[in-house]
C-alpha cells in the first residue's frame, strides 16, 4: 500500500501544477524515479483535471526526456479541482495488483472519467478543437461505419487488404466496442465525433503508424493519439499507467516514459489522420499512402512484444 504522504504529495501536484514538467522530465530519464512519480502527477492533472494544459505538459516532458531545449512552461493555469470519489477509485486502481487482462484495464481506466462532469467535457472538447485539423475532420460528422465486406473485396497488399486480415486474424471487432451500446451519440460535439472516430480508426492507425498489436504498443498508441488531437481517454490511461509504473512497479519506469514519450513525439510529427477519407484509398499499398499522407512508421524504441516475452519467459 502506498503512504498517505506519497498520495498527498501526488494529489497536489495534480491539483496545482506546481512544478517544472521539462526539469522532472530530465531528472526522471537519467533514474530519478521520484522526480518520474511527479511527472505522472502532471499527467493525471492533465487527463483529470485541466486537459487545456496537455500539450504544455506533454511537450515539456519530452523536451526534457529527450534533452532539448525546453521554454518554461506554467501548468498551474486553471482552477478545477478533481472529486474526492475520482481519488478514491484511482489509487485502488493504482495499488490494485491483480492481474488484468487489457480489456479489463481499459474498461476500469475509462470508469475514472465517469466522475468527471460536463464543465470538465466542455474543456477537453476545446482542447481538441484547437489542434489544427480537428475542427474541420469534426465537420464531416457523424462516420458511417466500415464495412468488413468493403475490406475483403480489397488486393491482399493494399491498406483495406491489411486492415481486414487484422480484423478477421485477430478476432477483433471492426469498431474495437459498439459506438451505439457506450452512446456516443449523446457525447457533446465534438466528443461524439472524436471518440466513433477513434473506436474506427484504432486499428487502422496501428497500420497506417507502424504499431503493432502489442502491450507495449497498445501504450504506445495512446501517446500518439494523445498527441494527434488531445483525445481525452488516452490521457487518463496513461495517467494510470505511468503512476503505476512509478509508484508501484518502479523497474519499469524508464521503459514506459520513453515509449510514450516517444509516441507522442511521433504522434506531433505526423499529420493529421483524423479526417482522412478512407474509404477512397481502401485499394492503395499502405506505404505509398504512407508516403502520400506524410507518415513515418514508428521508432520502436523496444522490441514491440516485449511483454509477451517477458511473460513467456516467466
Amino acid at each position: 500500500m502506498l503512504s498517505n504522504e506519497v498520495k498527498a504529495r501526488f494529489e497536489d501536484i495534480a491539483a496545482t501544477g506546481k512544478v517544472d514538467a521539462a526539469a522532472l522530465g530530465a531528472r526522471a530519464k537519467a533514474g530519478d524515479v521520484a522526480a518520474a512519480a511527479d511527472l505522472a502527477a502532471v499527467f493525471a492533472r492533465v487527463g483529470f483535471i485541466e486537459p487545456e494544459l496537455i500539450r504544455d505538459a506533454y511537450d515539456a516532458a519530452a523536451d526534457g526526456w529527450f534533452g532539448n531545449e525546453a521554454s518554461p512552461v506554467d501548468l498551474t493555469r486553471g482552477t478545477a479541482t478533481a472529486p474526492a470519489a475520482l481519488w478514491r477509485d484511482f489509487w485502488a486502481f493504482i495499488e490494485d495488483e491483480s492481474p488484468t487482462d487489457a480489456a479489463g484495464f481499459t474498461v476500469r481506466s475509462a470508469s475514472l472519467g465517469g466522475h468527471l462532469d460536463d464543465a470538465f467535457a466542455a474543456r477537453a472538447a476545446a482542447h481538441s478543437l484547437s489542434y489544427p485539423g480537428v475542427a474541420e475532420a469534426a465537420a464531416q460528422g457523424w462516420p458511417d461505419k466500415f464495412r468488413l465486406e468493403d475490406l475483403a473485396r480489397c488486393p491482399k497488399d493494399s491498406l483495406g487488404g491489411a486492415f481486414h486480415s487484422l480484423i478477421v486474424d485477430n478476432g477483433f471487432d471492426l469498431e474495437v466496442l459498439d459506438r451505439d451500446a457506450l452512446g456516443l451519440a449523446s457525447l457533446r460535439p465534438p466528443l461524439d465525433y472524436l471518440n466513433v472516430r477513434i473506436l474506427q480508426c484504432h486499428d487502422l492507425w496501428h497500420i497506417m503508424g507502424g504499431y503493432h498489436t502489442t502491450g507495449l504498443h497498445e501504450v504506445a498508441i495512446s501517446g500518439f493519439q494523445l498527441a494527434q488531437f488531445g483525445h481525452n481517454y488516452s490521457a487518463q490511461f496513461l495517467s494510470v499507467v505511468t503512476t503505476k509504473s512509478t509508484l508501484v512497479r518502479p523497474e519499469g519506469m524508464a521503459l514506459m516514459f520513453e515509449t510514450i514519450l516517444s509516441a507522442w513525439r511521433h504522434g506531433r510529427e505526423t499529420p493529421l489522420l483524423l479526417g482522412v477519407d478512407w474509404e477512397a484509398i481502401w485499394d492503395a499499398p499502405v506505404d505509398e499512402l504512407r508516403a502520400r499522407l506524410g507518415v513515418k512508421p514508428y521508432a520502436s524504441p523496444f522490441p514491440p512484444n516485449l511483454f509477451e516475452m517477458m511473460r513467456a519467459a516467466a
